[in-house]
């Protein structure tokens, strides 16, 4: 009975830190617009501006991932990306000067990007039967930061400038870094040793094989499909038909509401009916989707269509990334920074793409996420991923 209450403990308090530190970096998207008009900003130096927040973030995944694997004290190092997520966005809210701005953005979304994968290594080896459901409850409390955070600050610029909303946004941060301190304790410790040669000659063996290249392209793809849709689909509810931007909004936060509420019963059916199966056919149904918001014309199908496959794509996310750790089979703090580079790095590439051929018609940009659905379904197809074992899944070696 302890234990299991302590599992829920763990989960609980997990989601909501996902929650907090994914809060500030969520709110950027709305802030944008408001920082480009304050600081004088063209088109382009803002779309630098949140490459550079992006890439910035990205730098910090597998390293972390890392460090979760070989350093024993591992709550310490989870309450650490509070305060750096929170004083980094904190002391940003400051900056007068574009690259000034650009910098300390990029260096705060580091302490929030190696939260992700030290709280789900850790959970991985906590629930080892349960992974795809452990995955889909923390990752609630990101998709919810993708939602409310969002809203809140368009809520707030209602109010205050951007520097202000952007103070307020760290608040949750910051207070989940002090509950933390009398949390850390409970964040069970790592018992891997130093690391070592071995670990980058097994990393490399294991990735750097056929099968690991097309893991990286399927989940790469897949974000990319997912990316699409998110960048575009507020322009293209506010330009082409007509939509406020707290209507695009509620829209936006709708689809990514239900893609966090689906997330753990996902998970558990990944869990226990495969996740290759569950993978493929959320890919194909989200391909659908994207689909016919290209060709709809009825308003009701496109908002419809467009929640859809948002929900579907952030549904099937948890499964994916224990699709990932099962692959490489050990090491799993280290798997999950290495697949949160594929994802946010490489998979970020959608959003650009999207925008490229939106120039023309921006309903080409769902047909280009239905592309990319299709296109990780047809990977994962290639992948020899065995059926479930005793609770866990197995990959066919090649």
């Amino acid at each position: 009975m302890t234990e299991n209450r302590d599992a829920r403990f763990l989960l609980g308090a997990f989601s909501l830190g996902h929650l907090a530190n994914d809060w500030p970096p969520c709110a950027i998207w709305i802030l944008a617009p408001a920082i480009a008009l304050s600081l004088d900003l063209s088109p382009a130096e803002l779309g630098l501006l949140i490459t550079i927040h992006s890439l910035g973030a990205s730098v910090a995944y597998l390293p972390a991932g890392m460090l979760t694997d070989h350093v024993s004290d591992r709550g310490r190092l989870l309450m650490l990306t509070f305060w750096w997520c929170g004083i980094g966005y904190l002391l940003a809210s400051f900056a007068n000067e574009f690259w000034v701005l650009a910098v300390l953005l990029a260096i705060a979304g580091m302490g929030d990007a190696a939260w992700h994968p030290m709280a789900t290594g850790v959970l991985v080896q906590r629930f080892p039967g349960r992974r795809g459901e452990a995955l889909g409850v923390h990752a609630m409390g990101g998709t919810l930061a993708e939602a409310v955070g969002p809203l809140t600050a368009g809520f707030l610029l209602g109010f205050v400038d951007w520097r202000t909303a952007l103070q307020i946004s760290v608040v949750p941060t910051l207070f989940m870094g002090v509950a933390f301190i009398w949390l850390v304790r409970r964040v069970p410790m790592s018992t891997t040793g130093r690391l070592d040669s071995g670990d980058f000659i097994h990393f490399a063996r294991v990735w750097g094989r056929l099968m690991g290249l097309t893991v990286v392209a399927m989940i790469a793809v897949y974000h990319m499909g997912l990316m699409a849709i998110l960048s575009m689909s507020a322009l293209f509810l506010q330009s082409e038909h007509g939509f406020s931007a707290w209507q695009a909004g509620l829209v936006f936060a709708g689809g990514l509401l239900l893609g966090s509420l689906i997330q753990p019963l996902v998970g558990r059916w990944s869990d226990t009916s495969g996740r290759k199966k569950i993978f493929i056919g959320g890919a194909i149904l989200a391909s659908a989707f994207s689909m016919t918001v290209s060709f709809a014309s009825s308003e009701v199908i496109i908002v419809a269509g467009i929640a859809a496959a948002m929900t579907v794509l952030m549904g099937i996310r948890s499964g994916v990334l224990a699709f990932a750790v099962e692959y490489a089979g050990k090491r799993e703090g280290t798997t999950l920074g290495f697949v949160f580079v594929a994802m946010d790095g490489i998979g970020s590439v959608g959003a650009v793409l999207a925008g490229i051929v939106g120039e023309w018609d921006l309903r080409n940009c769902f047909m280009l996420a239905a592309g990319f659905s299709l296109l990780s379904s047809l990977l994962a197809c290639a992948i020899p991923f065995a059926a479930q074992r005793g609770g866990h899944s197995e990959f066919v070696s090649d």
